[in-house]
């Protein structure tokens, strides 16, 4: 064998090992690349199953929401009606104030106990709204 004969030898010795090794890594990469599409597959299924009792739920809290609302809604216009029974009854303390005797005295004073019993009403319903929450 000349010099020749022995390097052509040794070029298709390596080209024959790079072919071996890129068939190995090519193999190697379809099996991840399977692996990882069974993967994407599963997940996907799942977030459609996902999406969808989202849906579902989503439909039941409006629903639900729907019908809570009147609640809320008389609840606002409670409150509005007792701070307006409070400014009346704030009003006529203060006519009634000016009097320190007789039917205007009492007055007063009935009218500052009322005053406190709705202030501790609304503060009461506060409080019981925010635990609600």
């Amino acid at each position: 064998m000349t010099p020749g004969d022995i390097s052509f030898l040794i070029i298709a010795i390596a080209i024959l090992a790079l072919v071996l090794f890129i068939g190995y890594f090519l193999v190697q990469l379809s099996a991840t690349l399977n692996s990882v599409t069974q993967d994407v597959k599963l997940i996907a299924h799942d977030a459609d199953d996902l999406l969808i009792n989202t849906n579902d739920l989503l439909k039941d809290v409006n629903g639900k929401m729907v019908t809570v609302d009147p609640v809320f809604k008389a609840a606002g216009d409670l409150g509005i009606s007792v701070s307006e029974l409070n400014e009346s009854v704030r009003k006529i303390k203060e006519k009634s104030g000016k009097k320190k005797s007789g039917l205007g005295f009492s007055l007063g004073t009935a009218a500052t106990t009322a005053n406190m019993f709705f202030n501790m009403r609304n503060k009461s319903k506060q409080k019981a709204s925010r635990r609600g929450k």
